[in-house]
């Protein structure tokens, strides 16, 4: 059933020290809110803290200030097994001389549940993974993807209010990858649960996540949906990480116009908040521009190599006034016209420009 308390992170803040005594902040004043029943995404490259703050909602790392709420429930202070929450491992962690169901069962028996209600509740979450068949195998005889589906079982066979996941499917390959991704965010709406997902990976998050969290050195740099993330980037990092971009550097001048590579590029509305004459960077995501032929008062440069790619072909242009610009242009578009070394110009639609920070 689903659980109707806001987990709540306030102010939470984490160092390190290392064996050469140089202090790291994990961990930098980070407060967010997630609401229950959400599927919400930390994601980051290495090192970025997402993986500390996890470990801290599951306690096995002290905070050195912060609070950690579910509801009006404070669980910084308590130790991991009395918090409400599990925790699912990148190893997957299952003990190799039990069956799949003794493992299941495991955190049940700890509990000195029935054997009756540990068999009822084992079944329930055998089936709800639809492994049920495989209740007497070994781990040692289950593929990834399955040993990964028994890890969420036991995880979920407590009724968590709360389930953390450590990059839970990165040992995958890809095509499996992806079929668990569809899996886990189906029994996430099945179960209602707060699940919490770290993950490095873009496609990723932005497949799986009700809202994203992209984390920089230890706190978010931006916090939404993917469509708020990927099409609305408030910084340079955060556009950079998630996908392919473009940047343009140049000034504003009147009329939300930024004067850049020797061409004038007209801006969204966000441009509005910024003054004239500012520097800026400008965002362009690769498949919101369209090759032209050569015209006055565009970008200019010459077309170096077009990859075809299935659902898009990647066309490079090396700019006249220097670097590099990617586009994904639809194949219908048949821009069969513009061969490599062919001069053309680049049109950008001004309503999928966007200035961003840093």
């Amino acid at each position: 059933m689903p659980n109707a308390e806001v987990l709540t992170i306030n102010a939470a803040d984490k160092t390190f020290t290392t064996r050469s005594g140089e202090s790291i902040h994990a961990i930098d004043n980070v407060s967010i809110e997630i609401q229950p029943g959400e599927f919400f995404i930390l994601l980051g490259p290495s090192g970025c803290g997402k993986t500390t703050l996890l470990r801290a909602l599951a306690g096995l790392e002290e905070l050195d200030s912060g609070e950690i709420y579910l509801g009006d429930q404070r669980l910084d202070v308590l130790p991991p097994h009395r918090r409400p929450v599990n925790t699912v491992f990148q190893s997957y962690a299952l003990f190799p001389h039990l069956s799949v169901e003794e493992n299941v069962a495991f955190g049940l028996q700890m509990d000195k549940l029935s054997k009756r209600e540990t068999a009822d509740r084992v079944h329930e979450m055998l089936d709800l993974v639809h492994l049920s068949q495989k209740a007497s195998s070994r781990p040692s005889e289950l593929s990834g993807g399955q040993q990964q589906r028994i890890a969420l079982a036991r995880a979920l066979a407590k009724s968590p209010k709360v389930l953390l996941l450590d990059e839970s499917l990165s040992a995958l390959d890809f095509k499996l990858r992806r079929e668990m991704q569809d899996e886990l965010k189906s029994i996430q709406r099945h179960t209602g649960i707060t699940f919490i997902f770290v993950t490095h990976d873009q496609e990723e998050a932005l497949s799986m996540g009700d809202r994203i969290a992209v984390f920089s050195q230890g706190k978010p740099s931006q916090i939404g949906t993917a469509q708020d993330i990927y099409d609305a980037p408030k910084t340079r990092f955060v556009a950079d990480f998630i996908g392919d971009i473009n940047f343009f550097e140049g000034t504003l001048a009147q009329d939300g116009v930024v004067e850049s590579n020797n061409a004038r590029l007209k801006l969204s509305e966000d441009a509005a908040s910024v003054g004239v004459g500012s520097a800026v960077t400008v965002a362009v995501r690769p498949e919101n521009m369209r090759l032209e032929e050569p015209r006055e008062g565009l970008l200019q440069g010459t077309l170096t190599s077009k990859v075809y790619m299935g659902t898009d072909i990647r066309c490079h242009v090396r700019l006249a006034s220097g670097g590099h610009v990617l586009l994904r242009v639809p194949p219908a578009l048949q821009y069969g016209r513009f061969t490599e070394g062919s001069q053309v110009s680049i049109a950008v639609d001004p309503k999928h420009t966007r200035i961003v920070e840093g």
